[in-house]
């Protein structure tokens, strides 16, 4: 049977590690976030109000055509990051800080609610969880130079709005991985513990209570 996981959560929370490592053990088709090509980057970084609608209507746009794809394809995929979490997340984030103008942001939201209604969900969500302090040693360790400037506050509310996000999802389920106590690089163990949560998860049993 096919199946369709994606694998969520804060930057630098270890995502792409996690959707290849599970894609190798399980033989599944990895789907990695593409980590440039946005062709409004650059003006939204030298000016975030006025380029953020566009920014964040591209990103959603090749999520939904990425997300699209994946529900076609005939073997297991694993996706790095979902397609809800630019929305729910990344667009939420800038609206509240006053860089997305509410006219714009109620076009963005009405447009994200109507095509992911009708937008068949992954068959599981992987939540991955992790403290400040751990995102934050994690983005330094990997070394991107457009990453090093990202403030304690801005992981702080993200943080804050994936909780809430995944408290009130629904669409389909979610298994919620605390990622501050669980290292699957260099623990196989634990890379084993989560391969067979997903897979309990995806056969219907509830029982995901990590033992660390």
């Amino acid at each position: 049977m096919k199946r369709f996981v994606a694998i969520a959560g804060n930057i630098g929370v270890g995502k792409s590690t996690l959707a290849a490592l599970l894609s190798e053990r399980l033989g599944w088709e990895p789907f990695l976030e593409a980590v440039d090509g946005n062709p409004y980057l650059a003006d939204f970084y030298a000016d975030m109000e006025r380029w953020s609608f566009h920014s964040q209507i591209y990103f959603l746009s090749r999520r939904l055509r990425h997300h699209w794809q994946l529900i076609q394809r005939a073997a297991s995929v694993i996706q790095d990051r979902t397609v809800y979490e630019d929305a729910e997340i990344f667009a939420c984030n800038l609206y509240r800080q006053g860089l997305m103008n509410e006219r714009d942001y109620r076009s963005y939201r009405e447009l994200y609610e109507v095509v992911t209604a009708v937008l068949p969900p992954p068959d599981l969500i992987v939540y991955l969880r992790a403290s400040i302090p751990t995102l934050y040693e994690r983005i330094q360790h990997r070394g991107r130079p457009y990453e090093q400037e990202i403030e304690v506050g801005y992981l702080e509310r993200l943080n804050e709005l994936y909780d809430a996000w995944i408290d009130g999802f629904t669409l389909c389920p979610v298994l919620s991985v605390p990622s501050d106590a669980l290292d699957f690089v260099l623990h196989s163990e634990h890379l084993e513990l989560i391969t067979s949560r997903v897979l309990d998860k995806l056969q219907g049993r509830e029982e995901v209570i990590f033992d660390t």
